[in-house]
């Protein structure tokens, strides 16, 4: 578009000082009398361009004159140039190198090679083509269907999607499930066979309580243990150095809250040997039926 090459005559100009008619017009693949309307134009916006003929002549800004179109910082560039290469990994489009071709080099670009930020985990290949769908059915306001796995079994769903939500370490689509007839967070990695319908929906208002995610997920089922002294990497990283005491024998003491049951099973279980539950008791009572049950399998 005429107007996206003139901006882009204007940034050459910045970028070089001085350039020529042939380099423009070479660049943006026009001919240089359309390069030379376009100076003519620039000129009556009000940017005063010189033009110089003979040897180590070219076009340039007049100088003198300043031209301040400084948006970002440095660092802010730095900032969303990470923030574009953190979505490259879920997508099949480059957005970094986009942007990074339209406004040319830049030290901000540099800088952002200081941090690496994967957010596809082990699945990118299946992961990005889901997004693109969910991307794509939300802008049309189609209906999507697909399996999902769960608990409980597998069935099919179809709903109306209105987000797509990493949280939790994880991927996930918010929508409105037509057979509940309620909003829904689908965990992408238990979602499969997923396809874009023809069907359209008319969007619905989304109630504000809905889009507070893991507002019901609350910690208040407690549970006491101690843990050997080798794990403390593991308390660590999932509640930070001061989420425990050191007991007169070296053990690590905690008491935490857990959503439910079955999640804490999960955690404890996961340390074998190197974790002894002390209280409540009926947990204890729960703990020990997990181990029965896997004992029977090796019997």
């Amino acid at each position: 578009m005429k107007i996206d090459r003139q901006i882009g005559i204007i940034t050459a100009l910045q970028r070089n000082k001085t350039v020529t008619a042939s380099y423009l017009a070479d660049k943006f693949e026009v001919s240089r009398r359309t390069i030379i309307r376009d100076i003519e134009d620039i000129c009556k916006a009000g940017i005063p361009i010189v033009t110089r003929q003979g040897q180590g002549g070219g076009i340039s800004i007049m100088e003198g004159f300043a031209l301040d179109t400084t948006v970002f910082t440095e660092q802010e560039l730095s900032a969303i140039f990470t923030g574009l290469k953190s979505l490259d990994s879920v997508s099949d489009s480059s957005f970094s190198e986009k942007l990074a071709d339209k406004i040319g080099s830049s030290s901000a670009i540099t800088l952002s090679e200081n941090m690496l930020i994967d957010l596809s985990s082990f699945y990118k290949e299946n992961l990005a083509d889901k997004i693109e769908k969910i991307k794509l059915a939300i802008q049309e306001s189609r209906l999507v269907k697909f399996r999902y796995y769960y608990k409980k079994g597998e069935a099919e769903k179809l709903i109306e999607p209105y987000m797509i939500v990493f949280k939790w370490s994880d991927w996930y689509v918010f929508g409105y499930c037509r057979e509940r007839n309620d909003f829904r967070m689908y965990k992408l990695r238990r979602a499969w066979d997923m396809n874009i319908t023809e069907e359209k929906f008319e969007p619905r208002a989304i109630p504000e309580e809905k889009k507070q995610f893991g507002r019901n997920m609350t910690d208040n089922y407690y549970i006491a243990a101690v843990y050997a002294p080798s794990e403390k990497y593991k308390l660590v990283e999932q509640y930070g150095p001061d989420s425990f005491t050191v007991t007169e024998d070296g053990r690590l003491f905690t008491r935490w809250g857990f959503a439910d049951t079955d999640w804490a099973l999960e955690w404890f279980l996961s340390f074998g040997d190197k974790v002894e539950v002390l209280e409540p008791q009926e947990f204890k009572e729960e703990l020990k039926k997990a181990i029965k049950k896997m004992l029977e399998k090796y019997r």
